[in-house]
């Protein structure tokens, strides 16, 4: 393991900071999407009620609890395995999948004319996009 007061170590300590913060995001997301299925559909349905989402809104829920779901598990397994043996391989498609799962998000805030919500969206996707580079160092 590197020094952690030198620019190797402290490049390795935001690759582990960037997937653990990208692991806990979307596994509390994805987790709350599925368990609470019936009020997440509601909010949603009531959200996207004048866009052209409509009538999609429960295929649209499936699949951004499928992407975040996804993205936290590779986050979280990825950021174990770089804390153990430092391989980012993993902790990197959980950095690429959590862009797109807040790209997903971002376009039905941007459908639903929720101006502010995108917004919101925007240090998050940001972060994703530091960790990706990060993990491909």
């Amino acid at each position: 393991m590197p020094a952690l007061h030198t620019l190797t170590g402290a490049i390795y300590l935001l690759q582990i900071f960037g997937s653990a913060f990208l692991a806990i995001l979307f596994l509390q997301s994805g987790i709350d999407k599925i368990i609470d299925r019936r009020g997440n559909l509601e909010w949603l349905k009531g959200h996207f009620a004048k866009s052209q989402l409509a009538g999609v809104v429960h295929i649209l829920l499936a699949a951004i609890a499928i992407l975040e779901v996804a993205a936290g598990a590779l986050s979280a397994i990825g950021c174990i395995i770089l804390t153990v043996s430092r391989e980012t391989t993993l902790a990197f498609y959980g950095a690429v999948i959590s862009a797109v799962a807040i790209l997903a998000l971002f376009f039905g805030q941007r459908m639903a004319k929720d101006y502010a919500g995108a917004a919101v969206l925007v240090p998050y996707f940001l972060l994703a996009l530091v960790t990706i580079y990060l993990l491909a160092q």
